[in-house]
């Protein structure tokens, strides 16, 4: 029973990103900053569709950071200083299916208040 609860779970997200992910883009001047959240680690990265490539990233992992509010304002804080590096100033924000708020909506306030365009 359990089994069938999580992969329908499953489903229900990956139809969330898919209906997320045909109505946002990135491009080389606003990357899609897609934020991968596990119950341990947050991640990020910039993301250029036209040509397939990453831009920029940041690992919470490789940072000793977990996945709560003060460690999304860290990474943000973090991932906000490699976007300015490589020149980005704006993004199209892409939250992979999670709601807006928590850890989400911390990393999303720490970019704004990193100078990053949301």
């Amino acid at each position: 029973m359990r089994t069938k609860l999580l992969k329908q779970k499953n489903a229900l997200k990956a139809k969330r990103i898919k209906r997320i992910r045909a109505k946002i883009s990135g491009t080389p001047e606003t990357p899609r900053l897609a934020l991968f959240k596990s119950n341990r680690h947050l991640y990020a990265q910039a993301i250029d569709d036209v040509s397939s490539t990453t831009l920029a990233s940041v690992d919470g992992k490789k940072l000793g950071l977990g996945s709560n509010k003060e460690a999304a304002v860290k990474v943000a804080e973090a991932f906000a200083a490699t976007l300015k590096e490589k020149g980005i100033q704006k993004v199209v924000f892409d939250r992979r299916g999670n709601r807006y708020h928590g850890t989400v909506a911390a990393f999303a306030e720490a970019l704004r208040e990193n100078g990053i365009t949301l």
